[in-house]
């Protein structure tokens, strides 16, 4: 029998009955949801920890509210300054101070909250399972962060370490006893006092950093880098959406467009005699189209990415369960009519009911929409890749989806700007260049008819600027445009839009805040679900559910996890 999918509903009264519960913990009224994450003030409230972090896809109400309330002991006993200032800057050492400086809030719960002190226990005894049974324990670096987390929580806790995973861990905490032994009780004996537990907790950062970097003489320069990759592997769903003030992820500069303003947010067209849209498989040629779906299948069979758990997950998360009929003979239910000379003739009999019969079914269409300015040229490979792969197990978890990109017709404006020069240069003409929108995939057809057509993703001399804004307003369009409960649209972007020409003629955020507008009238006035995935950096400015990920070193089940977590989790206004 299929499992029942996520229900959205059902997350996002979760999610509200959790920040209602760090809100009344903490008094601190102006807390608010966003996406998956709390934010206080504007900015993301987040322990770093790994047991804080939950995942909608298998964690329940109880996982959630424990969480939440570690959250709330956080922010009622952890100076939030002070911790930044202590921090270390390598990533492993700033996970253990992180997941220390956790643990120790987290021990100082009221005795007046019973509740919560089973709740902050169950939640890391799950996490801690998880861990264990994912097999991220299996590797030096995770069983060293396991260690650590279990000695140390048993510790300052008073709880014993877990029994299931004792022999797992004592050969890894007898080896570092002589090391950390004299910090691990400083860790209980100053709990209470947040800048002496800390020097405990940056001694104990330090000494697992250096034992995973190898002897003396050793490349242990090139070993950190192989750790903190190892590292990001471990922490799969630990911070993934919605920026954060201290993450390394750039954040988009974004202002007010005073022309836009003064034309009453009247978006401008200076000449829509140029625009184009095209099928991007007809601008390359047939050879040439070839390779580029071979190349395009060799990398993506070397990433090892597990399609149908991908097409799995999908449908899990996506399916809405139909009413389908009848069940007959069943003990319970409404009577069944034509079964009454049945119970007559035998009055024991039980089975003359009906019910309601009840499938899932994936009534939901999807779309990506993909930035082809000239900055994507680097990245294009892995979006590519990605995209491919996402159209492959959507098609297999029968659900519609498009892949769509935009571009401009010319750098500077082309001939719409030198007509603009020729007319006078009036004052600000709105956009000033040709646009230029991509089908790559249209929705009515499945993955294997479009396969050779998503390939053209790789031909980039068309790649160069970008408008945003009115790629987003056509890909709604089409959205709207089809016959489906549930419309996605997946924007996947490494900036802000930009067209020189249409700048310098307008303002510098003239594009930007079209784009704004376009994405609020359409994800909140016409039902359209849209995400940012940003390639490098948050585009938290333009979007309210986004999702910063880094391609330049591979693309595992870890990014389409991210994603699947990051819609899993966004809220409707």
């Amino acid at each position: 029998m299929q499992a029942k999918p996520p229900n959205e509903k059902a997350q996002q009264q979760a999610a509200e009955l959790c920040g209602a519960a760090v809100r009344a913990l903490t008094g601190l009224r102006e807390l608010r949801h966003r996406g998956r994450s709390l934010f206080l003030g504007g900015q993301r409230v987040h322990s770093g920890a790994p047991h804080s972090a939950v995942d909608p896809l298998q964690d329940d109400f109880h996982a959630q509210r424990g969480a939440a309330d570690g959250i709330a002991l956080r922010l009622l006993h952890s100076d939030s300054e002070l911790h930044r200032r202590l921090a270390p800057q390598a990533a492993i050492q700033r996970l253990i101070f992180d997941m220390l400086e956790q643990l120790r809030v987290e021990t100082l719960v009221s005795a007046e909250h019973p509740g919560m002190r089973s709740n902050l226990r169950q939640r890391f005894r799950d996490w801690s399972l998880r861990f264990h049974h994912d097999g991220h324990a299996d590797t030096e670096l995770g069983l060293l962060i396991y260690t650590i987390a279990q000695v140390a929580w048993s510790r300052l806790s008073g709880y014993p370490t877990l029994a299931e995973t004792d022999d797992l861990i004592e050969v890894t905490r007898g080896r570092i006893a002589e090391f950390i032994g004299k910090d691990i009780a400083g860790l209980r004996r100053e709990r209470l006092h947040q800048a002496p537990f800390a020097v405990h907790a940056l001694a104990i950062a330090r000494v697992v950093d250096e034992s995973l970097l190898g002897e003396p003489g050793q490349d242990r320069d090139a070993q950190r880098i192989d750790n903190e990759k190892a590292l990001s592997r471990i922490t799969l769903a630990l911070d993934f959406s919605d920026e954060s003030e201290d993450s390394n992820i750039a954040t988009i500069v974004t202002g007010n467009s005073k022309v836009l303003a003064a034309q009453n947010q009247l978006y401008r067209v200076f000449n829509r005699e140029y625009d184009r849209e095209l099928r991007a498989a007809a601008q390359v040629r047939e050879a040439e189209l070839r390779q580029f779906r071979e190349h395009l299948d060799t990398r993506i069979f070397h990433q090892g990415i597990n399609v149908p758990r991908l097409a799995r997950q999908i449908s899990q998360l996506l399916a809405t369960p139909r009413r389908d009929g009848w069940l007959f003979g069943e003990e319970e239910g409404l009577i069944d009519g034509r079964r009454l000379s049945q119970l007559v003739a035998a009055p024991s009999e039980r089975r003359v009911f009906r019910k309601d019969q009840y499938r899932f079914k994936n009534d939901c269409q999807l779309s990506f929409l993909i930035d082809c300015s000239g900055s994507m040229k680097n990245s294009i490979d892995y979006i590519a890749m990605l995209v491919d792969v996402f159209a492959r197990a959507l098609d297999q978890a029968e659900i519609a989806s498009e892949i769509l990109g935009f571009t401009t017709g010319d750098w500077n404006g082309g001939r719409v700007y030198q007509q603009w020069q020729a007319q006078g240069r009036p004052q600000h003409p709105g956009r000033l260049n040709e646009r230029c929108h991509l089908v790559f995939k249209k929705a009515e057809d499945g993955w294997r008819k479009s396969r050779r057509d998503i390939a053209a993703l790789l031909k980039t001399p068309y790649f160069r600027e970008g408008l945003d804004g009115e790629a987003v307003e056509w890909a709604c369009g089409r959205l709207l445009g089809r016959d489906a409960e549930r419309r996605i649209l997946l924007v996947i972007s490494d900036g802000s839009p930009m067209d020189s020409a249409t700048n310098l003629a307008n303002d510098e955020f003239y594009l930007d805040n079209h784009l704004k507008h376009m994405v609020e009238k359409y994800d909140t006035d016409a039902g359209v679900e849209i995400y940012g995935i940003g390639v490098g950096l948050s585009l938290t400015p333009y979007y309210r559910h986004c999702l910063a990920i880094d391609l330049n070193e591979s693309l595992s089940n870890h990014v389409f996890s991210q994603i699947l977590q990051m819609i899993a989790h966004a809220r409707r206004r």
